[in-house]
């Protein structure tokens, strides 16, 4: 989560926005660590924790959502996770004022290691940045490391909430597209969702704005499948019938006209 400088959330701004929060709990705190279940938060301890901090040190705590645990680490005034490399911006542009961005780091819990990329814990991890979003009005934008992706606030508050609602997958954002030298048009991690990335082909790709449409319509489809193994035969929403079908190596979905 991408914060302007002097912004990023302290420990003291976590708890108020706990304690606004239906389906958010603090599950651990390493200021306080006697308490081995879910506990109210000391304002004041965490006042003084805060306040004592060397500007070198990582702080961190751990929150409830669903059943799940995630680690929010990075909190001010301690030490900021290292700035990501910004490959793609959606709705995020690139301006001088985002150059120094501050940054908190949102990870699944370690007794949740075995399945971090889970579909159930995945959407967990974004329901809470979409929580945080949500309530932290200074949060410049969210960044997706898989697609390497800046997406804005507003931005990832409306793809995730549609999503979590019941709505399509987020592609634009969680996704991102490349053109290939061939001049197919490639995702750009699709396969962290589901072990292969999309790539339409030539002529078929020829108009990007429209291969990039057909793109996100197929994702949220393979997204909700788990991707394929088998050659399908499908009919764009223009009416053109496409084949879909697996590379040698099963790492690529290849999209092209009958």
């Amino acid at each position: 989560m991408l914060f302007a400088p002097g912004t990023r959330p302290t420990r003291g701004a976590l708890l108020d926005f706990v304690s606004q929060q239906h389906s958010v709990s603090l599950s651990h705190d390493p200021v306080d660590e006697a308490g081995p279940h879910p506990v109210a938060a000391d304002g004041e301890a965490l006042r003084r924790a805060e306040a004592d901090a060397a500007p070198h040190d990582q702080l961190w705590i751990e929150l409830l959502r669903d059943g799940l645990t995630f680690d929010l680490a990075g909190l001010a005034p301690g030490q900021s996770l290292t700035p990501p490399v910004i490959a793609r911006r959606f709705d995020f542009a690139a301006h001088p004022a985002n150059a120094h961005l501050e940054v908190l780091g949102i990870a699944p819990g370690p007794h949740l290691s075995a399945g971090a990329r889970t579909m159930p814990v995945l959407r967990g991890m974004l329901a809470l940045a979409r929580d945080l979003a949500l309530h932290f009005e200074d949060l410049q934008a969210v960044f997706w490391p898989p697609s390497g992706s800046a997406i804005g606030r507003r931005f990832f508050e409306s793809v995730v909430t549609a999503w979590l609602e019941g709505g399509a997958f987020p592609a634009l954002g969680l996704i991102g597209f490349d053109e290939t030298a061939d001049g197919a048009l490639q995702s750009i991690g699709l396969a962290f969702w589901i072990g292969q990335e999309l790539r339409i082909e030539p002529p078929l790709s020829n108009d990007k704005v429209a291969a990039t449409r057909l793109g996100v319509r197929l994702i949220n489809q393979l997204v909700i499948v788990g991707g394929i193994t088998e050659s399908e035969r499908i009919i764009a929403p223009d009416g053109t019938r496409l084949v879909m079908q697996t590379s040698r190596n099963s790492e690529y979905i290849r999209v092209r006209r009958e």
